[in-house]
């Protein structure tokens, strides 16, 4: 996956033991969940950390014809400073345009990274095929597409835009079809929904998962007009 920091991007961390080796996979946290990365791995073998590689099998992993092209890509678009990190979040706006990291993941559980690929941020927008996921397994695909048609809108994710006649997001990938996803979590066992959310979301990471609560204070104090898409679903009787 190639990111840049301060733009959406997904990150996923899994712990995998095996004979003689350990694998730590990056996946995802929400728009507010920070990764609660640890150092190291579990049991003893091969750790792969941001390109270097120690352990027995450090040598062929270093030597490697892919390790070597993710470092001329890296080397090549490093110094491109085209584009704007993420201003409609202010605390979005401070991340450093230079953070820029390639980590890639192959069929067989090996990792070639180079760059801040270790580096924590927020996921954004890619928390919600999660969320559309959990909503599935929550309440069944009939339930939820009372709630959420899966046709393309053609608008910004943002978009105030709802289905005419139904009043249904158009998708679960747009704020609204998101939101209306979201609705249909129950707490299960849990406090809270976002306690479950958070718990499944942990689930897909392999590891804990938390709230970045600088962001999620920034979010929280600028949402507006997604607080206004609930109201509009709430009038549509679709939350």
């Amino acid at each position: 996956i190639l990111n840049r920091c301060g733009r959406q991007r997904f990150s996923f961390t899994r712990t995998m033991s095996g004979p003689g080796r350990t694998h730590k996979l990056s996946l995802a946290k929400t728009s507010t969940v920070r990764d609660l990365r640890t150092t190291g791995g579990r049991g003893p073998g091969l750790i792969l950390e941001a390109g270097n590689v120690t352990g027995p099998e450090s040598s062929s992993r270093t030597a490697s014809p892919v390790q070597a092209l993710l470092e001329r890509l890296h080397e090549r678009h490093v110094g491109d400073m085209s584009g704007e990190v993420a201003s409609y979040i202010p605390e979005l706006a401070t991340a450093d345009p230079a953070w820029f990291g390639i980590s890639m993941v192959t069929a067989d559980g090996s990792i070639y990274e180079v760059g801040e690929s270790r580096h924590e941020f927020t996921i954004q927008s890619i928390s919600k095929p999660l969320t559309f996921a959990l909503a599935l397994e929550t309440a069944g695909d009939d339930v939820v597409r009372e709630h959420v048609d899966v046709e393309p809108s053609g608008e910004a994710f943002n978009s105030i835009t709802l289905q005419p006649g139904t009043g249904r997001p158009l998708n679960p990938m747009v704020n609204a079809g998101a939101i209306a996803t979201t609705s249909l979590i129950e707490p299960l066992g849990f406090e809270r929904p976002i306690d479950r959310i958070l718990n499944e979301y942990s689930a897909f990471a392999g590891r804990d998962l938390g709230i970045d609560e600088e962001v999620f204070s920034s979010e929280n104090d600028t949402g507006h007009r997604n607080r206004a898409i609930a109201y509009l679903l709430k009038n549509s009787e679709v939350v």
